[in-house]
């Protein structure tokens, strides 16, 4: 079953209200809607192979008033619907968390209004580079922290076990994209009227070669099975049987930390144009069966903002059934965070 988050917001003394509903948590500030109209929406389905493994979340006024955190997570093994909770209830704040730490130790640079416009324009872009640096920084930390959370958690064998993470931070007129595995991420732009997909986030699978170069440099085995040659997959150097881990970067799957699957996200800065109009982050449940510019064009069509999560993923899920009638259905969840109102691009119509 579904789960789309559309509830009344508010504040109580100015705390954003909080919302859990199932794999999906929404931390929602009144200030973020256009009126009552939401500028994002967040949804998850099911497949048919058990339970939804996967959960996301969104968190407004992240960072600073105007910020956003974004992130989706893929859990797999017999425990990843678990892992990927722990992570999705953990993850922003223990970076928020760092960052602060961080911001302690900085020196503050100020601008002086009297230097020439080039002047001013270089350290605008010192100070955004600066920042950025400090971004990278807490993310770096927060997974590290993150993955011996899951470790230490009693009673829990994450053994062969984890999940994937994708989050984008939107802080003033910039993104911040940490991730880990294939979930993915995608920038929706118009430009000259035409939708354009850029794909902010590389699937950090086993067969990239510099991810299965890290990988055989440890002593773990890179290859696919003769019955799905198209997938390949990490694997034990004493028991090429297990556990075949089809990601190479991932919280969790601690049997594999050894042999090169590692918890460090690739970390990137993207600056935003007044062109760019949605965000959208997936599981690859929706990657798998659906290009980045059709999923743009499926978020751009819809009719409200509030609708283009599910509209994704009913479109990814009938797709599997279409592409795949023999597989189950993959797990599918996605985030979208409009930038602006759709109806007000520069009078534009659908």
């Amino acid at each position: 079953m579904g789960i789309c988050i559309s509830v009344a917001s508010s504040e109580i003394h100015g705390i954003p209200e909080e919302v859990h509903d199932g794999n999906v948590t929404v931390f929602e500030a009144s200030n973020f809607q256009n009126g009552n109209h939401r500028l994002y929406s967040v949804y998850s389905k099911g497949g048919t192979k058990g339970i939804n493994q996967d959960a996301a979340s969104l968190s407004q006024g992240y960072g600073m008033e105007d910020g956003t955190f974004c992130g989706v997570y893929d859990g797999h093994g017999r425990n990843g619907h678990i892992v990927s909770k722990i992570v999705n209830s953990r993850l922003s704040s223990l970076i928020l968390s760092q960052k602060n730490v961080l911001e302690k130790f900085d020196d503050t640079i100020e601008i002086d209004d009297d230097n020439t416009s080039h002047h001013v324009d270089k350290m605008k872009e010192d100070l955004v580079l600066k920042n950025f640096h400090k971004w990278k920084q807490a993310i770096t930390n927060a997974f590290r922290v993150m993955d011996k959370e899951v470790k230490l958690q009693g009673n829990l064998d994450c053994s062969c076990s984890g999940t994937t993470a994708v989050i984008v931070i939107k802080q003033g007129e910039g993104l911040v994209i940490a991730n880990l595995g294939d979930s993915r991420a995608v920038l929706g732009t118009i430009y000259d009227e035409e939708l354009i997909a850029t794909q902010l986030t590389t699937d950090l699978k086993p067969g990239l070669p510099r991810e299965a170069e890290r990988i055989r440099r440890c002593n773990g085995c890179v290859y696919a099975l003769e019955e799905e040659p198209q997938i390949e997959r990490v694997w034990l150097p004493n028991n090429k049987n297990s556990p075949g881990l089809a990601m190479s970067r991932a919280f969790g799957d601690f049997l594999l930390k050894d042999h090169g699957v590692i918890a460090i996200p690739h970390i990137s800065y993207h600056p935003l144009t007044s062109s760019d109009q949605f965000i959208v982050l997936a599981t690859d449940g929706v990657w798998d069966v659906l290009s980045n510019i059709e999923v743009a064009s499926i978020v751009w069509s819809v009719d409200t903002e509030e609708s283009a999560a599910r509209a994704v993923v009913e479109a990814a899920t009938s797709a599997w059934e279409k592409k795949y009638p023999s597989y189950k259905v993959d797990d599918c969840t996605v985030v979208c965070l409009f930038l602006k109102n759709k109806s007000q691009l520069w009078g534009y119509e659908k």
